[in-house]
């Protein structure tokens, strides 16, 4: 008669439903806001030379793993030979960003489920015989049942995946889930993979809490080394910031900054500025970018990743080889790309097989992050281009300006071509002649127009049915003859820099920059005007701030 299994450990349905409530409790409400003026999100002020003050801290949070830093966990808990599965619980943008959603959106019970199969799914492949397993248990279980094994296996897991110690009650837990599991099923490293998938349902494995201290808002140990651990690399604090964080290093700014600069040093912290490159400029959607092919002819299903690639690889070397200004993202003719891609520019394919570099034209219009094609192509149609929605990408995403969506009884529809209006410029100008049309479009449409001698998919071109596209624009009263000059403008403009810092501090903190942030946010402001508007310096200057050490424990 064959062995009877064990039930699956079911997640920790209370404390999850705990979690669900609270994250539930924590999202916001955005703002109404009516009309289509784009309105600056920070007010200007003097610039001087102000350290970051002690400022009020934002709200307390709970944020739930990406799909990112779910599988940048698991490899970083059993190794890199571990499929994580696909099938997880969606990642929800909320204005504007994944690090928001994830902090204001609650789970579902069907992510419940998915992650409970992703648990089983990971577990089974570490306690498998092979290099996961010979990484993972370092004893010699000396029968069916040893707990003593068990525990010195699932302890080191726990409290990387906990991201602090776990208590004796919650270690005996595990062992005896995985040593009873063992015990029916006759097979010790079997039964450790049900300790193993009970620590991967664990809300304090899937949620990242950030309450601070009852009395002074200010972050544990362990709460700081999480959060900065997930914006600077994406993924779990090692046993080294733990270590830091549990002798108390981090409470002071030496400390803590010794730790941030090992950090930007670690390989993991491409994979921080990877994550944040994609939410801030929206790149996971690249995945199912949908572009008609008998419209454009390069369009294939797999020019969306190759675009995203190129932007990540772009702003790593950028970054981190370079250590270029924040400007270097708009102006610099040097990118990578692969041969779809160097097709696509016409330039020669730098390798014959994957991404290598390459100097693109320097007469030419194509250059920084507005000649690629991951934002060419994302802003838009799938039949045509938009110069409407990539000023939309201009004033949102890269001047922190918002802009409101046109009134739903106002007719969007743009009139096809014809013998007086040829090219989209004119039958913008046509479009226009709406004044209910021209409120939104007059402050996107010059900007876009820059770019119209690139298509719905980022390739070159002059005409437009025939007759030649006339780039020029203005931004806010700059002028500007093409694409390149529209770079320049905006590299120029006042709100660019300070949008990048908000931006990124948005993404470290889960929420949008409040009153709260305020002296904080223009300390650091500052501060990056002063470092030469360096990426790592603002990364850095971010950790080391008050706001992203402190939150309001009254918020909850």
């Amino acid at each position: 008669m064959s062995p009877v299994h064990p039930p699956r450990p079911r997640p920790r349905v209370a404390r999850v439903a705990r979690a669900v409530l609270l994250a539930a409790s924590l999202a916001g409400c955005a703002a109404s806001l009516a009309g289509c003026a784009a309105t600056d999100t920070a007010p200007s002020r003097p610039r001087g030379a102000v350290p970051v003050p002690d400022a009020a801290a934002g709200p307390a949070s709970l944020s739930r793993l990406t799909r990112t830093q779910y599988a940048h966990a698991v490899r970083d808990l059993f190794g890199p030979d571990v499929v994580v599965p696909s099938a997880l619980e969606p990642d929800v943008r909320i204005d504007g960003s994944g690090a928001v959603g994830a902090a204001q959106s609650a789970l579902s019970r069907r992510g419940v489920e998915q992650y409970e199969r992703a648990a089983y799914a990971v577990a089974g492949q570490v306690v498998a015989e092979g290099p996961a397993r010979g990484r993972l248990v370092r004893c010699t279980p000396t029968a069916v049942s040893d707990p003593a094994c068990a525990r010195s296996t699932l302890a080191p897991v726990a409290r990387l995946a906990f991201r602090r110690e776990p208590s004796s009650a919650e270690l005996d837990a595990l062992v005896a889930t995985a040593d009873r599991a063992a015990v029916v099923l006759d097979d010790f490293h079997e039964g450790l993979a049900y300790g193993l998938s009970a620590i991967l349902q664990s809300p304090d494995f899937l949620y990242r809490p950030a309450f601070g201290e009852a009395s002074s808002g200010r972050l544990s140990g362990p709460e700081l080394a999480t959060r900065t651990a997930f914006f600077l690399w994406d993924t779990l604090p090692d046993a080294a910031l733990l270590d830091a964080a549990a002798s108390g290093a981090l409470d002071s700014d030496e400390g803590l900054g010794a730790e941030v600069d090992r950090m930007l040093e670690d390989p993991r912290a491409r994979d921080g500025l990877r994550a944040f490159v994609s939410d801030w400029l929206g790149l996971g959607a690249l995945s199912d970018l949908s572009k008609d092919p008998l419209v454009f002819l390069p369009a294939s299903p797999e020019l969306g990743p190759a675009a995203r690639e190129e932007t990540l690889r772009f702003v790593e070397h950028h970054v981190f080889e370079q250590d270029a200004p924040l400007s270097a993202l708009l102006l610099s003719r040097d990118t990578f790309v692969d041969r779809r891609l160097a097709a696509l520019y016409g330039v020669p394919a730098p390798e014959a097989e994957g991404f290598g570099p390459v100097h693109l034209p320097d007469d030419g219009e194509r250059r920084g992050l507005l000649g690629q094609a991951s934002v060419l192509a994302s802003w838009a149609h799938p039949t045509s281009s938009s110069p409407t929605l990539r000023g939309k990408f201009v004033r949102e995403t890269l001047l922190c300006q918002f802009v409101a969506p046109p009134p739903v009884s106002v007719d969007t529809a743009i009139p096809e071509p014809s013998t007086t209006s040829r090219t989209l410029r004119e039958r913008l100008a046509e479009h226009r002649a709406n004044a209910a049309c021209a409120t939104c479009h007059d402050q996107l449409d010059p900007i876009g127009l820059g770019l119209e001698r690139f298509d719905g998919v980022g390739a070159s071109r002059l005409l437009d049915s025939g007759a030649l596209i006339d780039p020029a624009g203005e931004l806010d009263g700059a002028p500007f003859d093409d694409a390149a000059q529209l770079a320049e403008r905006i590299a120029a403009h006042p709100d660019f820099h300070r949008c990048f810092v908000q931006t990124t501090l948005r993404h470290a903190l889960g929420h949008a920059p409040g009153e709260a942030d305020r002296d904080s946010l223009f300390a650091l402001e500052d501060a990056f005007f002063h470092d030469g508007h360096r990426v790592k310096s603002l990364l850095r200057r971010i950790v080391l701030s008050s706001t992203f050490r402190s939150t309001r424990p009254e918020a909850l």
